[in-house]
């Protein structure tokens, strides 16, 4: 596992190892691929949430940058980490693809392939790869391909656990924001996935932990979708260092890590819809204070709110209308704090109407408060 620490990190300190490992405490000089890396991926059921997440931590960030990088293939856009849609780098696919796969298709088996065994998906991706010989095909038409074969129709929802597939663009970006076009994997990067899921299952926790540590194992496994028991071993492997937290909770993290400074400052950020901060697995950090968690996630909305931090946590959401980015506080913001949250609003409205970086465009857009 090791070495020991008695040192206790508050619930700030661990906010603030947060949003240094997000690049949420500077805009980062980084390229875009180690960004995603840095940042272990990020989570795109929204086309366009990358885009704003990406602009939130690069320096010159332009839409441009990422739609580029998908048709480059230098980034990739499947279906990942707990089942959900992921922007990765082209090293870290292979990498999460295979760390994934067993409890993607445990997971789906359990939960929508009532009928359906391991034998009848694994036919069913034979038939998926048969179809994709020749390219990309869109969502629709390879469902209702397999449906005239006799296969079930919720068979092509879980597929991609037993075929490693891509979102192909332009479908999937700023540009063509639904994610309906499909490839294969092994063609689209131009070689076969042969990592094995130890090694895919140790990247995940490195990664997990370079992004969101330090950490605990239920965390870790939270984000990656998979039992604690599957990432227990996995961490008794690693030359990882134990912190406590307030609590008494053992957490873990890369050895080379350190830590930041507790006081330090945090700027205004805007996050996009689901970003990953915000979710369950990152709670001890406290970036989304637990009392405005049901205003964020609930049943009342397909997906999370769009939300801005003061000080590291959320203080509010904010939707792009007409033009502008309006904003809708929980509470009273000092003067100065307004006027910092004015200010990005306005470059992030900028972002939204012209791909060009804001500082090389006239500022004419204004924040408004809904």
């Amino acid at each position: 596992m090791g070495s020991q620490s008695d040192r206790i990190l508050t619930t700030r300190a661990l906010n603030r190892a947060l949003l240094a490992r997000q690049l949420l405490l500077e805009r980062s000089r980084l390229s875009l691929v180690a960004a995603l890396e840095q940042v272990g991926g990020l989570q795109t059921q929204y086309a366009p949430s990358a885009y704003v997440a990406l602009w939130s931590r690069l320096h010159g960030f332009r839409r441009d940058d990422l739609t580029r990088a998908l048709v480059d293939r230098d980034a990739v856009q499947a279906t990942l980490v707990r089942s959900t849609i992921h922007t990765v780098s082209r090293a870290d696919f292979p990498l999460f693809a295979a760390g994934t796969r067993r409890v993607r298709q445990e997971h789906w088996l359990r939960a929508a392939g009532a009928g359906l065994v391991d034998g009848d998906m694994r036919a069913v991706a034979d038939r998926v790869r048969a179809l994709l010989a020749d390219g990309p095909l869109k969502a629709r038409e390879l469902a209702e391909r397999l449906v005239a074969d006799g296969v079930p129709r919720r068979a092509w929802d879980g597929v991609g656990a037993w075929v490693d597939l891509v979102r192909v663009p332009p479908s999937g970006t700023w540009e063509r924001r639904r994610a309906d076009l499909f490839g294969l994997a092994d063609d689209w990067l131009g070689e076969p996935n042969k990592l094995t899921e130890a090694e895919g299952l140790e990247h995940l926790v490195r990664r997990y932990l370079g992004a969101f540590g330090p950490a605990g194992v239920k965390d870790i496994a939270s984000w990656a979708g998979a039992p604690p028991a599957t990432i227990q071993p996995v961490v008794e492997r690693l030359d990882l260092v134990r912190y406590r937290d307030e609590r008494g909770s053992v957490l873990l993290d890369l050895a080379d890590r350190p830590q930041p400074d507790p006081d330090l400052p945090a700027p205004v950020r805007f996050l996009p819809t689901w970003d990953a901060t915000l979710l369950v697995h990152a709670r001890r950090t406290l970036i989304l204070p637990e009392e405005y968690r049901p205003r964020i996630f609930n049943t009342k909305i397909p997906q999370s709110l769009p939300t801005f931090l003061v000080d590291g946590a959320v203080a509010g959401t904010w939707r792009f209308d007409a033009g502008d980015v309006r904003i809708a506080s929980f509470g009273p913001l000092a003067p100065a704090i307004r006027r910092q949250i004015d200010e990005e609003a306005q470059r992030l409205a900028a972002f939204h109407a012209d791909p060009t970086p804001p500082a090389e465009r006239p500022g004419n857009a204004r924040a408004r408060t809904s």
